[in-house]
């Protein structure tokens, strides 16, 4: 059974609807629960979790566990897992699908050297048997809908997605997100999103382009240049986690968001805050929450003296103290 499209404005996977076709990109260290959980409120598709080494995760691994644990069950999730070897991978879709998760999406896009070096990630383009292998083994494993996320190849003599993801689809793959640069560019130059018209035209299966999208714009020209079928936001939701409600607004024509400013925007920073804190604990909380409030400064252009201090506070009363400032007004540097 493949999956179906509901007039562009859903994506159908078995019997999970995703509307809009508009979705949080797992980012490692960025789309926490927390942070998940603040893009749904706004509005979101569905949101991926961050990237789950699916061996650390079935052996109970803390870091591993905390990644995806208690998403499991909050609607229009996917827990992403990575990994090289087909037993931990169908193992680890077995216990994300015993907890509950509406989906599950495989990561062969991740470019980080720390992930590729373990033959995980993007790397398994360079070796599209043995990701098959890893594909059938996690399909084969669970009654729920597998997706997948990749990129287009390995550099631009291997650009073998569109291959990958037809043999993906035969497969049982329900849906393929791409993003629109090869492993060894990283994050460098520009996402080729015409590029992407090649995996689109190979299957029949929902494709998502992702990679440089940040705005209706950039969402809209990626899907005129692509053809795909629903885009993915990652680094454009980075201090403005109402975007992706606002790209689904202008696209799709669902309710625009309402853009927190003034008091809204303090009491929401606030809040997600001192949701990071409780998810993680107060030490960790403190570290993961810096490059968030980072970002949010950034978009109201808090001052360097204030946003100095916001970071460096020890104590989370003191950043709580702080902030009504940091976001109200912009400071002189």
């Amino acid at each position: 059974m493949y999956s179906t499209l509901a007039n562009n404005e859903s994506v159908v996977l078995n019997d999970v609807t995703l509307t809009p076709p508009v979705a949080l990109a797992p980012l490692a260290g960025i789309t926490d629960l927390p942070f998940r959980q603040l893009v749904a409120s706004f509005g979101a598709g569905w949101v991926v979790s961050e990237m789950v080494a699916s061996q650390e995760m079935v052996q109970a691994k803390p870091a591993a566990r905390e990644k995806a644990e208690l998403g499991y069950d909050q609607a229009g999730t996917a827990v992403q897992i990575a990994g090289r070897e087909a037993y931990w991978m169908a193992e680890a879709a077995r216990m994300i699908e015993a907890n509950g998760a509406a989906f599950i999406d495989i990561n062969m896009g991740c470019p980080a050297k720390k992930v590729t070096s373990g033959y995980s990630g993007s790397a398994l383009l360079r070796t599209p048997d043995h990701a098959l292998s890893l594909i059938e083994a996690v399909v084969n494993a669970v009654d729920i809908p597998v997706t997948l996320k990749t990129r287009l190849g390995w550099d631009d003599l291997s650009l073998n997605a569109a291959e990958v993801a037809k043999r993906a689809e035969d497969a049982g793959i329900k849906l393929v997100t791409i993003h629109g640069r090869t492993r060894c560019q990283f994050y460098k130059g520009s996402a080729d999103w015409a590029a992407i018209r090649r995996i689109k035209d190979a299957v029949r299966i929902p494709v998502i382009a992702n990679g440089d999208i940040v705005d209706a714009a950039t969402a809209r020209e990626a899907l005129r240049l692509s053809g795909a079928d629903g885009v993915m936001i990652g680094r454009g939701a980075q201090g403005r986690p109402w975007v992706l409600a606002q790209v689904a607004a202008d696209l799709h024509g669902t309710t625009p968001p309402q853009i927190p400013q003034g008091q809204a925007l303090i009491d929401m920073v606030c809040t997600h805050y001192e949701a990071m804190l409780s998810f993680y604990g107060t030490d960790m909380g403190r570290k993961v929450s810096r490059k968030h409030l980072g970002w949010y400064m950034d978009d109201v252009g808090t001052g360097t003296l204030l946003r100095k201090a916001i970071l460096t506070h020890a104590n989370p009363t003191d950043v709580l103290r702080d902030l009504p400032d940091a976001l109200s007004e912009k400071v002189a540097a």
